[in-house]
């Protein structure tokens, strides 16, 4: 049985993430994993990620950094709790600071490895540190710190 993705996880009211839903039938439906202590995700551009012929639109790489970024920030949550991500409640993670440096341009054509490893779980923050490679080259880094959803917008939603 194939492993599950971090993002294969979230309850259906937390699947509509462009860039990482799996309801989200137009959008990235990025899967990261746990390989180690690092997290990684794979993700194949299409043409009409371009920002300038032959290169990826840097908006697509931060949005990467971000969703891979909160996917294992719910990962470390869980780890940190010492169950499995099956379990309840839920926990899902939202952004709360992005940064997003862009080291070298990054072509368009490559499957683009996104990579990612834990800096510090406190409380219900968890700050990630991540990079993107592509053919064995570094083209991004990037910085997330990731909030536990509050449960009061569990409750909206599950109202709404």
């Amino acid at each position: 049985m194939p492993q599950k993705a971090f993002q294969d996880y979230y309850p259906e009211y937390f699947a509509h993430c462009y860039g990482c839903g799996s309801l989200n039938e137009v959008g990235n439906q990025l899967k990261s994993f746990w390989e180690g202590d690092e997290t990684v995700a794979y993700f194949q551009p299409k043409p009409y990620h371009t920002a300038i012929p032959g290169y990826v639109y840097g908006g697509l790489l931060a949005s990467l950094i971000d969703c891979h970024g909160t996917g294992t920030a719910a990962a470390a949550g869980y780890r940190a709790e010492n169950r499995e991500m099956d379990t309840e409640p839920p926990l899902r993670y939202l952004t709360a600071s992005l940064h997003v440096d862009y080291l070298k341009p990054t072509p368009l054509g490559p499957v683009l490895e996104v990579r990612g490893r834990v800096k510090e779980v406190k409380g219900r923050k968890v700050s990630v540190e991540e990079w993107i490679v592509v053919n064995g080259m570094v083209t991004v880094r990037g910085e997330l710190v990731a909030v536990q959803v509050p449960e009061s917008l569990v409750k909206e939603l599950l109202q709404g």
